[in-house]
Parts: structure tokens; sequence; C-alpha cells
């Protein structure tokens, strides 16, 4: 997993070096619409079951999603600091996408392999569950939803990217990410 870490290395450091000025003009404008620091910090399952701070842009104020919270999140431009997650090496750039405890960290018998994988800033799931936050607005019991439905769906996903994981998968997700997020 070498060729891994140094990808992980190489894609962060020069997604960082090319906008690591937009995170830091979101920065401010996320300080400047919450009136609090403008990174979010929290605890989220990371590789081993180990818990980690992820980091991303607030896009709350008061228990509420501000307007340009709104933009941040539909455009996932929320995420973008996680590539210091990356860089420090508590992510990967491509691997499931870490959750709050009462999750991942509840997993049983095989479905735990995937706790042997670093979480990631992209995945086949997030992909497919791109529009999620939307998706679970339109159900009577959003909770239900992701809990029944959607979060087996992605633990299914997940565990198949386990076994399946290559360098040259890894390359496609990226590119399907990078394609998505432009259209």
């Amino acid at each position: 997993m070498l060729l891994k870490r140094l990808f992980d290395l190489f894609f962060s450091g020069f997604a960082l070096l090319c906008i690591g000025w937009l995170i830091l003009l979101c920065w401010l404008l996320a300080t400047l619409d919450t009136k609090a620091n403008g990174f979010f910090l929290q605890k989220r399952v990371g590789q081993q079951g180990k818990l980690f701070t992820i980091i991303k842009l607030r896009t709350m104020k008061d228990g509420k999603v501000t307007p340009i919270g709104a933009f941040f999140r539909k455009t996932k431009i929320d995420e973008l600091p996680q590539f210091l997650n990356v860089l420090i090496g508590d992510m990967s750039v491509v691997g499931p996408r870490p959750d709050i405890v009462g999750y991942y960290d509840l997993l049983e018998g095989e479905e735990r392999n995937i706790l042997k994988l670093k979480p990631g800033l992209t995945s086949a799931a997030s992909l497919k569950y791109f529009d999620e936050e939307y998706l679970l607005t339109q159900q009577e019991n959003p909770l239900e939803y992701n809990d029944t439905v959607i979060f087996p769906d992605k633990v299914k996903m997940n565990l198949d990217y386990y076994y399946h994981r290559s360098f040259f998968g890894d390359l496609k997700i990226v590119m399907a990410t990078i394609f998505q997020k432009l259209l």
C-alpha cells in the first residue's frame, strides 16, 4: 500500500497547492457567515475504528444551515479541507467515507473488514449517494431510511471495495468524482 500512500501525499499536496487559496477564502466566508471559526472539527471513525478529527468548513449557525453553508454543502466545497486529513495520514483519497460514532464502529463479522481501510475523500458509495442530503429530505423518516437503506448499501459497496481495490480502480473513482463535480 506504499503506492497508495504516495499517491495520497502527491494528490493532496498538489490539491492544497492549487486550491489552498480557495479553502482560505471559503474559511473566511464561513467564519463571517456563522460568526464562529470557519473550520468545523468533528470526531469520526477512522482506520481500525480509531477516532480522528475531520476538518470541514462550517455550514451551520444555531443549528440551521446558512445560505452560504447550503452552497458549500451542495458543491461539496465544505469537504475540501479534508485534503489536510489525507496529507497527515488520517484519510486516503479513496476509501469509505468516514462516519460518526454509531455506524462503522458497530459493524460485526466480515463487515468489520471495512475498518481495515483508511476512510477516504471519495468512494463508489459517495458517488452513488452524491445527493444523499437531498434524498434524505425526501423521506418521511430520514434516520430510519438512512439506517435501513442507505447505510447497508454503503456497507455492501465498501466491502466490495475492500475485496477488489486496486490502484487503477482508485484512479477510476477519482476521475469519476472530478467529472461529477464539474457537472
